[in-house]
Parts: structure tokens; C-alpha cells; sequence
């Protein structure tokens, strides 16, 4: 049975299931509006049952960024899941292939050496992987060359006994913390003319492309009109936070850190028991709901550390406060539980399954 939510013990991570489930029903239209698939990166979600959501309003699979992170999600019997990371190491390559026996996976790939480590594993274990050629368009992490690099390593591993050549993936991050509408819209173009000229490259020389994969919850609605990608990787979207608001995101802040005041020492400064430790702001702070005009929001470690502009005498020690997470793939990852709350009142509680899933 549920306990009442005043009896849980700050600082506390809740969701909003109402706005959780606009988001996701709005992101699904907006997808299926334009005929695309949606596989949302769960990165940033880590509960199998909330990806389950997702794929009930019509996402076609999940991405994931870590082999362990999928390998959760297909214990709960997802069975479609995009790897969007390179997986390098012969235990990691096993590990691969036992969820190939289990359930249709795809990895991005962009060295020959591990394709042909990857083919070989797969062939003793009789199994069969997807694998997406990462282009870099920009963003300068991982992936190969756009154009004639990328050419010629598609054509080096297509044929490896145990993968199946499934097409491209690409992600123009570099973009996603542009504010500068123009200047976004801009670097986002350059990066996916590289793309287009790339595929327009191989569809030439026959290459067939199930599927290209790209762009995210703080581009997508720029790279969609591109007419480009077959899939969209979109899911921070889904729980949306300070910094996908200041990103662009249309969807609605549904991610919240419950916290306790703790100590008044002035009256124009107030004390929590949120500090970076449940709570990080470091690519976007947590904005503190509620309150008149903040002169500071910082954090130790314990502490959330509030100035007020004006002198408040009504706050007392004991009061909740709500923070709006700054960043959720960094918040989600240090707690242990989400609450679900739909009216303030508890409905689900889920362990975040995916937290320290790091291989």
C-alpha cells in the first residue's frame, strides 16, 4: 500500500504524472504527425515502466545510452532497443550478445576493428546486431567523417557475417544549449546538410538506409523540417527540466526535488536539505517554486542555500519547498525512488532501476 507523501522523508524526487503524460502524449503526435518514429533515450529516465508509457502512446523502441542500462530495460521485456553508444571490450561484446538472443538491439558503431570484434562474437553466439554508422555533424564525440569517410567505412562493414548494416545515426548536441534562435537554427543546418550530403553520397552508390537516428528533445523541432531522420531520439522531453526549458522545449517541467526547510538564519536567507548531492545545478540550476524574487539559489552538499531579495518572516523551519530540476539525467541518477503524484496525492513509486548503470 502507498504511504501518504507527507510521511516521506525529504529531499524527495517527485513527478507530476499529469504533465508526465501530456508531455508524452504531445511528443507522440507531434512524431506521428510528421510520419516519424520516436524512440525516446532513456538516459534520463532509468524506470522501465515510464518507457513502457512511451511505447503505449506509439514510440517504435527505446534508446539507451549503456549496454546495462538496456540490458534493465529488456529484463522488463522492452524489445526493441537502440544502443546509442559505442560498446567496446570482449565482456561487453558477450554481454551483447546474450540480449541479441533476447530481444532485437542495435548499437552505434564507428571503428572497423571492434565491427569485426563484434561480428565475431556475434557468429559463435548464432545471433545477429543492428548496428547505426555514427556520423560525427558537428558535435565532435564520437562517429566517423561525414561524406567520403563514412562512405567507404559503410562499405567495409556491410557483409560482416553477424551484424546487420541498419543505416546511420547522428546527433547535433553542439546545438542544443544555443539560445540564439537564429544562430541554433544556423548550426543546426550546417550540421545536417553534412548528413543529407552524406546519405545522398551512399543511397548513390546503393547502400539501402532502414534507418537514420538522430536529434533530441532540444532540437528536434528545428532538425524535423529537415526531412532527414526516420527516427527521433527525444525523450528528456519527457520529464523536461530548467535546462530543456532554456533549451527551447515546448513541453512541460514535470520534475521536481521536495525538500525541508531546515534552518531560517535570517530573514532573508533559507536553509534546505537539498544540496548538489540529490539536487546538481551544474549545466542548469533548480529553480525553487513559490517563493517571491530569489537574490541567489546555490548548494553544498547537504545544503540548498536560498537568498531571498526581500525579508520573509512566514517560512518556517519544517515547510517544504519544491525545486524544479535543473538537469534530470543528473538528478534522476542520484535517487534511489520517483514518486508519482497526480493532485499532490501518491499514485505510484518506482525504483529507478537504471541508477548506476554505467557499463
Amino acid at each position: 500500500m502507498l504511504q501518504n507523501i507527507e510521511n516521506v522523508d525529504t529531499p524527495f524526487l517527485w513527478v507530476d504524472l499529469d504533465r508526465m503524460e501530456e508531455n508524452i502524449a504531445s511528443l507522440s503526435a507531434y512524431f506521428r504527425d510528421r510520419k516519424l518514429n520516436w524512440r525516446p533515450h532513456t538516459k534520463g529516465i532509468k524506470i522501465p515502466e515510464i518507457s513502457k508509457m512511451a511505447l503505449e502512446a506509439g514510440a517504435s523502441g527505446i534508446t539507451c545510452a549503456k549496454l546495462s542500462e538496456a540490458e534493465i530495460m529488456a529484463e522488463s521485456g522492452i524489445g526493441n532497443i537502440l544502443i546509442a553508444n559505442q560498446v567496446v571490450g570482449t565482456s561487453k561484446l558477450e554481454r551483447l550478445c546474450n540480449l541479441a538472443e533476447k530481444i532485437k538491439v542495435i548499437v552505434a558503431v564507428d571503428d572497423y576493428g571492434i565491427a569485426v570484434q563484434m561480428a565475431n562474437a556475434a557468429k559463435l553466439k548464432h545471433v545477429s546486431i543492428g548496428v547505426l554508422v555514427e556520423v560525427n555533424v558537428g558535435m565532435d564525440r564520437a562517429g566517423v567523417e561525414p561524406g567520403l569517410k563514412t562512405l567507404d567505412y559503410c562499405k567495409s562493414i556491410i557483409g560482416l557475417d553477424g551484424l546487420d548494416f541498419e543505416g546511420l545515426m547522428a546527433w547535433e548536441g553542439h546545438a542544443a544549449g544555443i539560445t540564439n534562435s537564429v544562430e541554433k537554427k544556423e548550426t543546426i543546418t550546417e550540421s545536417l546538410r553534412s548528413l543529407i550530403d552524406t546519405v545522398n553520397m551512399l543511397e548513390k552508390e546503393k547502400i539501402q538506409l532502414n534507418i537514420i537516428s538522430g536529434a533530441g528533445s532540444a532540437t528536434y523541432q528545428i532538425s524535423t523540417d529537415f526531412n532527414i531522420y526516420t527516427e527521433i531520439q527525444a525523450g528528456g522531453a519527457i520529464f523536461t527540466d530548467q535546462a530543456y526549458k532554456s533549451w527551447g522545449a515546448e513541453t512541460q517541467p514535470s520534475l521536481f526535488v521536495r525538500s525541508s526547510i531546515t534552518s531560517r538564519p535570517t530573514e532573508k536567507r533559507v536553509i534546505t536539505d537539498a544540496g548538489f548531492k540529490s539536487l546538481p545545478g551544474w549545466i542548469a540550476k533548480p529553480l525553487p517554486l513559490n517563493l517571491n524574487e530569489l537574490e541567489n539559489v546555490s548548494m553544498s552538499s547537504e545544503h540548498g542555500i536560498l537568498t531571498l531579495k526581500d525579508e520573509n518572516t512566514t517560512l518556517m523551519v519544517g515547510d517544504k519547498i519544491d525545486y524544479q530540476v535543473g538537469y534530470g539525467d543528473a538528478t534522476v541518477f542520484l535517487h534511489d525512488t520517483i514518486y508519482g503524484l497526480r493532485n499532490q496525492k501518491l499514485k505510484k513509486e518506482w525504483s529507478i532501476q537504471g541508477r548506476g548503470k554505467t557499463t
